[in-house]
């Protein structure tokens, strides 16, 4: 299965988006998903991630910042950005924490910029 990534676009310094990820009401065969980045240059990162549970992780660089959330039929994660920073500028996946489980969708790319 191959996740699809939305709601990335082009925000100012201090704006927010929306992120969401699932596969056209796919049920997420797994307990946790997570949210990652790349920025240009370099290597993919975890950002946050969730459990069926809804117990959350977030990396540092986001804490405070960004909320990862879920729908109730555990078939969409979110990943809501606020405050953002030029240095958030990544293309933004989704998948479990590692090892991968799914196969890597395109992502979708956030850019901050004035």
């Amino acid at each position: 299965v191959q996740l699809q990534a939305l709601g990335g676009g082009l925000v100012q310094p201090g704006g927010s988006l929306r992120l969401n990820c699932g596969a056209s009401g796919y049920i997420f065969s797994i307990n946790v998903m997570a949210w990652y980045r790349q920025a240009p240059g370099k290597e993919r990162e975890l950002v946050a991630s969730i459990t069926s549970a809804r117990d959350t992780t977030y990396a540092d660089s986001v804490r405070g910042r960004f909320t990862i959330s879920r729908n109730d039929g555990w078939t969409r994660v979110y990943l809501q950005m606020n405050n953002l920073r030029p240095e958030d500028t990544a293309v933004y996946y989704c998948n479990s924490p590692p090892p991968p489980h799914y196969t890597w969708g395109q992502g979708t790319l956030v850019t901050v910029s004035s």
